[in-house]
C-alpha cells in the first residue's frame, strides 16, 4: 500500500506518505533532520515497509509541504505532527524514528504526548547541550560552517530555542528507547568522537528501558551508511508487540 496525502494544518498543507502493510504491529512515524524531508529515509523505507505501516512526511516549508507562518521551533513542529497524525488516522500508539534535529522534536513529542508513542529510535540525534558543550571542542572553521547552515528551515535563534525547549521538557519516558550514535563522524578528532558518543549515551537517561548502538562505520547519516543498523533497531522494538 502506498498512499500520498496533503493534509491541511492551520493555514498550510503538509505532505505525507503512508507505505507498508498493516499487520497489527505499531505504525512507524519518521522525522528527518534539520532542512531534510521525507527523502532522507529512502535508504530504509522499502525494508521497513515490509515490517509494518510507515508514515513519512515533510515538515512545513520542506519537500512538498507548504510553508507555515508560525515559528520554526520544536514546540510548533510537534503540534503540527500531532495534528497530522490525527488526520491520517493512524493507529496509536506508534514508534517514532527520528534523525538529527528530528530527534529533538521526537523527544519533545514523546514527553508531551505520552500516550501516542510506544517506542523511540533516535538516529544520531542532536543533544540539548550541543552548543554549550560540544561545539566549542570543534575547529573555528567547523563552528563557523555550523552557525551559517541555518537557512533552510528556521534560523539559528529558532534552532537554539528548540534546544532550550527540549531542556525544559526533559523528563523520564516509560517507552523503549534506542539511541544510535554515528561512530565515524566527518571532521571529528578522536576526542570529539568520544565526546559525541558519550553525549549520545547520556540520552539514555531519559528512559528506564534504553540501548545505545554505536554505528562504527557511519557518519551522520547512519540510515545511508549502515541502513541495517536502523532496520535492526526497528525490528527489536517491533518484537515487543
Amino acid at each position: 500500500m502506498i498512499k500520498e496525502m496533503l493534509i491541511k494544518i492551520n493555514d498550510f498543507h503538509l505532505y505525507a506518505k503512508l507505505v507498508g502493510k498493516n499487520n497489527g504491529k505499531p505504525t512507524i512515524v519518521m522525522d528527518a533532520g534539520y532542512g531534510d524531508y521525507s527523502k532522507a529515509w529512502d535508504s530504509v523505507i522499502s525494508e521497513l515497509s515490509l515490517l509494518t505501516d510507515v508514515l513519512i512526511y515533510d515538515r512545513a516549508g520542506l519537500g512538498k509541504s507548504a510553508s507555515s507562518s508560525r515559528p520554526r521551533t520544536s514546540r510548533e513542529m510537534i503540534k503540527e505532527l500531532r495534528e497530522l497524525v490525527k488526520r491520517t488516522k493512524i493507529k496509536l500508539p506508534f514508534i517514532l524514528v527520528a534523525h538529527s534535529f528530528g530527534g529533538v522534536n521526537a523527544r519533545m513529542y514523546s514527553t508531551e504526548y505520552t500516550n501516542d508513542v510506544c517506542g523511540l529510535i533516535l538516529v544520531d540525534s542532536t543533544p540539548e547541550d550541543y552548543r554549550e558543550r560540544f561545539l566549542p571542542t570543534m575547529s573555528d572553521e567547523f563552528q563557523e560552517a555550523y552557525n551559517k547552515q541555518f537557512v533552510h528551515e528556521g534560523n539559528y535563534d529558532e534552532f537554539m530555542e528548540s534546544l532550550k525547549q527540549l531542556k525544559e521538557s526533559r523528563s523520564l519516558l516509560n517507552v523503549p528507547l534506542s539511541v544510535l550514535s554515528a561512530g565515524k563522524k566527518a571532521h571529528y578528532t578522536k576526542e570529539s568522537q568520544e565526546l559525541w558518543n558519550e553525549m549520545q549515551r547520556e540520552i539514555l537517561d531519559i528512559s528506564s528501558n534504553g540501548e545505545l548502538i554505536i554505528a562504527e562505520n557511519s557518519a551522520h547519516y547512519i540510515q545511508n551508511d549502515e541502513p541495517e543498523v536502523v532496520v535492526d533497531a526497528v525490528k527489536r522494538l517491533l518484537s515487543n508487540f
